[in-house]
């Protein structure tokens, strides 16, 4: 399949008849709280990448080969300020957001980051409840930055772990990361606080296969919930292939032969990336997200911010739409509003089902279209 990469500063914005302008011109809508796109899938969840810097290079995201020393970043002045971040995340907060997760790239990279997680804690949801705010991280700084975090009012954190085999997990980072730093800021994380730290370990069959049983019996009795992530088609750099797939079904065959049998546990909502496990013997929670073997777009109320404040509306889009330029160029008056009314019209009209109708492809030429890559828009 094509391995071609997208550079970020090429992506554009969709040309549509989405015109801030055109939309100014007929009356506003004061947001409802309830926003529904074509497939009736409601508007929660907003995952928010602050940078488009990592300090891993892990193959399924950030290959050495595509984002080297040669490969260039984005200057600071186009990423979104705190303050820009905080009027937008506001704005979707008002159309019914309840979730807030920061991603990168790697988001601890991102100085004083606390100071936006302590403005954002301060958001309510349309019902007046605290806003559900996460961060997902490789660790590799956590150990030095739990305790801000906790204090800040972050509500949880999720965690990438990809093996406990401090040469499998290497090979995984390639960037000779060791695996005890990780496991020293999960523990400082609890130490802190932070309870039920998602622990998520993307499954790649030629690399790190060989850790799901020694990983799932390492958080067994821990009080954290161990995630396992099908290996996918994100972005255009991460040479995907199918047979570098396993399935959720095969890991759960393998924990139950491993004498881990499970026991499903119900959905906590409809719109839920991972199917919930239990450990037959109730020891500890375990998730399977299986987009390739299961997808379950049909449920999908996320939309995704990128660093330079571009929204996508699928984790595999190609394109996103600039609210950036809004932000900076709208006069004052009613410009939120307005920028209200731009994210209704691109939900109401969205359609996006691309995991679905990747198991429905005959071929190459659906998988092989150009992406946006995780590292921008985040996971």
């Amino acid at each position: 399949m094509s391995n071609k990469f997208i550079p970020i500063q090429t992506i554009q914005s969709l040309p549509n008849d989405l015109d801030i302008n055109r939309l100014a011109s007929s009356p506003l809508q004061v947001p409802s709280g309830q926003l529904y796109d074509t497939l009736l899938r409601p508007l929660h969840d907003l995952r928010i990448s602050v940078t488009d810097r990592c300090n891993f290079r892990c193959t399924y995201c950030m290959p050495k080969d595509v984002f080297n020393k040669n490969y260039v970043y984005l200057p600071q002045t186009d990423l979104l300020s705190f303050e820009e971040i905080l009027r937008i995340a506001k704005i979707f907060v008002a159309h019914g957001v309840r979730k807030i997760r920061l991603t990168g790239g790697e988001p601890l990279l991102r100085k004083n980051l606390e100071e936006l997680v302590h403005m954002l804690s301060a958001l309510k949801t349309v019902d007046g409840n605290s806003l559900d705010l996460t961060l997902t991280t490789n660790a590799a700084l956590l150990a030095k930055k739990a305790q801000n975090l906790k204090d800040a009012g972050l509500s949880r954190i999720t965690v990438s772990l990809d093996a406990l085999n401090d040469h499998v997990f290497k090979q995984m980072n390639d960037v000779e990361f060791p695996v005890e730093q990780v496991l020293e800021g999960i523990q400082a994380a609890e130490s802190v606080g932070f309870s039920q730290i998602k622990i998520n370990m993307v499954v790649k069959k030629s690399v790190n296969a060989g850790e799901v049983v020694p990983m799932a019996r390492f958080f067994k009795d821990s009080p954290h919930i161990l995630r396992f992530i099908e290996f996918m088609d994100v972005g255009s750099s991460n040479a995907w292939c199918l047979d570098e797939v396993v399935p959720s079904h095969q890991i759960i065959d393998d924990l139950t032969k491993a004498d881990m049998p499970l026991i499903p546990l119900p959905a906590h909502n409809n719109s839920e990336t991972a199917a919930r496990f239990q450990h037959l013997d109730s020891s500890g929670e375990l998730g399977f997200i299986s987009s390739v073997s299961q997808a379950f777009c049909h449920d999908c109320s996320r939309a995704r911010l990128s660093t330079q404040g571009k929204l996508y509306t699928c984790l595999f889009a190609s394109h996103g739409y600039d609210l950036r330029q809004h932000l900076r160029n709208l006069s004052l008056d009613q410009a939120d509003l307005k920028i209200a009314n731009l994210i209704q019209s691109i939900w109401e009209k969205r359609n996006d089902r691309y995991s679905e109708l990747r198991g429905m492809a005959n071929d190459s030429t659906f998988t092989d279209r150009q992406k946006i890559e995780m590292s921008y828009i985040g996971g």
